[in-house]
């Protein structure tokens, strides 16, 4: 059986390698990340900590329980992505939120990593068949269900 502390820590990993992959496409294939972009980054960020700190801590349940508040409002984000993607013409933009988050002590210290300089109805390019924003469903949804059953199985 896979114990509470590996698991949590396999989901730490993946989260950090989904920000690797974001990095890999701002950055070398040119993809600028929009507000929304950056604010799924954060909570694949806090998803990771949230289960790297409950594997350290000794507490897996309460990791898995606040990393699974992450993967659903990581949810919740991505459907406002996808919704904008579904209705072109509307775009989260250059608007107050993108100013809001520019101006985010991480994302002045951190540019590279946090700066949301892209639209949102920008994210049409497709990996296998997806857009980033729908990879981005589908990540936090396998996460979502890896932290629930972890969260509700039996044995801890």
């Amino acid at each position: 059986m896979i114990t509470s502390r590996s698991l949590l820590l396999a989901i730490a990993s993946v989260c950090l390698a989904l920000i690797g992959v974001a990095l890999y496409l701002q950055h070398v294939q040119n993809l600028l990340p929009c507000p929304l972009c950056v604010i799924q980054r954060y909570l694949f960020l806090a998803i990771a900590l949230c289960c790297a700190v409950g594997a350290y801590g000794g507490k897996p349940r309460i990791g898995a329980g606040l990393g699974l508040l992450g993967a659903l409002g990581g949810l919740g984000v991505v459907g406002k992505h996808l919704w904008v993607l579904a209705h072109p013409g509307l775009s989260c933009g250059i608007d107050p939120m993108e100013t809001m988050l520019n101006k985010i002590p991480t994302a002045t210290m951190m540019p590279w990593l946090f700066q949301a300089d892209g639209l949102c109805e920008d994210a049409r390019d497709t990996l296998l068949g997806l857009s980033i924003p729908q990879w981005s469903a589908v990540w936090f949804v396998l996460l979502a269900v890896s932290l629930a059953y972890l969260l509700f199985r039996r044995r801890a």
